[in-house]
């Protein structure tokens, strides 16, 4: 049996590796810490587990000398003796018959070489998918969004992404209310307004006007409002807001803003109110992505734009915490991509 070994400082997982190859099989044997607590001193050693002692074994068994071994482990040949001694110890077996010029394996080390071969794969396989970075994205990724939002943007991007990589699980939660991200261990929120928590890393995606519209009808029946004041005169809808139960302002330009007395229609859903506006049940101030559909197919009319308030700002935005895996990592920047484009309408 002929084992080669090409021992590499490349980067698996962030460590070293030591690739291996069993007839012409190879796997990585990454370096957890053999070189940083094995120095050659007895307190150093003793810190080696059976791990450590099977990786260090593998190398050993495909070099010519204990000294080649140590070279490509990084280590002193002082502890690759000690692990094969300590090996030898625990097997009761000779692993390699030794002299003063060179090593070679026993019968019995062959056999348990082919053992320690599997058992290493075996390790390796668990630190892959982690640390490849070359697969393809997979598994479940948690997203937060607004419903309005989520339904007519973020959930398109989500299936197309589906189509491309179909491992990828996509777990969308829908609500106009902020998500406790970390408690709930979302993976990517979009939220429409300022991010206030260093806890996040957050991308501006583009801007969100908000618009007064009416329908054609309700126009028709209580006249087109000029001002501000005429506006608050007239039928128009309220959006409650799910975190205290009050309704939201209207905002205006110059940070203007009234809280409607005796609305028409109350909701709090921003769909369902857009839909209340479209009746010609009342005015209503929604987000321009939402009822611009309605805008141009002449359902709804956009009025007074001279007053309208500075846009809202569309944000991205992840926990700040640890690596982002790469299934993470795909879905935040194909949000941010894609929704920065459907925010760039003139």
């Amino acid at each position: 049996m002929i084992i080669h070994v090409n021992a590499t400082s490349g980067a698996h997982c962030g460590r070293s590796v030591a690739a291996i190859k069993w007839n012409n099989l190879a796997f990585r044997i990454p370096d957890f810490g053999i070189k940083r607590v094995a120095q050659g001193t007895s307190e150093g050693f003793a810190m080696l587990n059976r791990l450590d002692l099977l990786k260090i074994f593998a190398v050993a068994a495909a070099a010519p000398t204990f000294r080649e071994a140590a070279a490509r482990l990084g280590v002193s040949p002082q502890v690759v003796t000690r692990a094969v001694r300590e090996l030898e110890e625990m097997l009761g077996e000779t692993l390699f018959h030794r002299t003063t010029r060179s090593i070679r394996i026993t019968a019995f080390g062959q056999s348990f070489a082919r053992d320690a071969k599997a058992a290493l794969s075996t390790v390796d396989g668990l630190f892959g998918p982690a640390a490849g970075q070359a697969d393809e994205p997979a598994g479940i990724v948690r997203v937060t969004a607004p419903s309005g939002m989520g339904r007519r943007y973020v959930q398109p991007i989500l299936i197309d992404l589906m189509q491309r990589y179909p491992d990828l699980v996509p777990d969308l939660r829908l609500s106009d209310a902020p998500s406790p991200v970390v408690d709930e261990q979302i993976d990517i929120g979009v939220r429409v307004g300022a991010i206030g928590d260093n806890r996040f890393v957050a991308r501006m995606v583009g801007p969100l006007p908000m618009w007064v519209v009416g329908a054609p009808s309700l126009i028709m029946r209580m006249g087109e409002p000029k001002s501000r004041k005429e506006l608050a005169a007239m039928p128009v809808t309220c959006l409650i807001d799910r975190a205290n139960g009050r309704p939201w302002p209207w905002v205006f330009r110059g940070e203007q803003q009234f809280v409607p007395s005796s609305p028409a229609y109350l909701t709090d859903d921003t769909e369902v109110e857009i839909e209340a506006v479209c009746a010609g049940i009342g005015f209503g101030q929604c987000s321009e992505y939402l009822v611009r559909p309605h805008v141009q197919k002449g359902r709804l009319v956009r009025l007074l734009p001279s007053i309208e308030p500075e846009p809202w700002k569309l944000h991205v935005y992840r926990p700040r915490r640890g690596p982002m895996p790469r299934r993470i990592r795909v879905v935040y920047d194909e949000l941010v991509a894609k929704l920065a484009h459907a925010t760039s309408r003139a």
